[in-house]
């Protein structure tokens, strides 16, 4: 974690971190430049109260977590890639536990969000245009059932 100096407490930073997909892939494969869709919230439900017209309850129900969104430049013979063609093209569902760990500058987990049973929803490449000098992007959204956050990597927490 961030040591406080005499400035105070530094914040880490978001651009160094890993991702794993438990069982499926080699270092390149955890190598992502963005991650997005890391949030939780309630569904609600709105109680009125006989009675009371100035406002309505609102009751919490159920948690609900967004698809992961993984960006990264593309890997030629990538094993996540081929675990998501297994399931688009042959229908062969693997659900895999994801662990997305932000590191510090000694490159050690300082927080990790486990994500369980995640499995392929969405892969997309970017576009190939010739009048633009850039890099290939492939898109990879992930749904899962709910994640949780815990200090260290994601062997600290076994």
């Amino acid at each position: 974690m961030a040591t406080p100096s005499a400035g105070g407490y530094y914040p880490p930073v978001g651009f160094h971190f890993k991702v794993e997909i438990d069982g499926i892939g080699n270092n390149n494969d955890s190598r992502f430049q963005s991650v997005s869709g890391l949030n939780v919230e309630y569904d609600t439900e709105s109680f009125k109260e006989g009675g009371e017209n100035r406002f309505e309850h609102k009751l919490p129900v159920r948690t609900k977590y967004p698809d992961l969104s993984l960006k990264r430049g593309m890997l030629v013979d990538s094993a996540v890639i081929k675990w998501c063609l297994k399931a688009f093209q042959n229908r062969e569902f693997r659900p895999a536990d994801v662990y997305i760990t932000l590191l510090n500058e000694n490159h050690t987990g300082i927080k990790t969000w486990h994500l369980r049973k995640a499995w392929p929803k969405k892969l997309s490449t970017s576009d190939f245009n010739a009048q633009e000098n850039a890099v290939v992007v492939e898109t990879l959204e992930l749904c899962y059932t709910y994640f949780t956050v815990y200090d260290g990597d994601k062997d600290s927490n076994k």
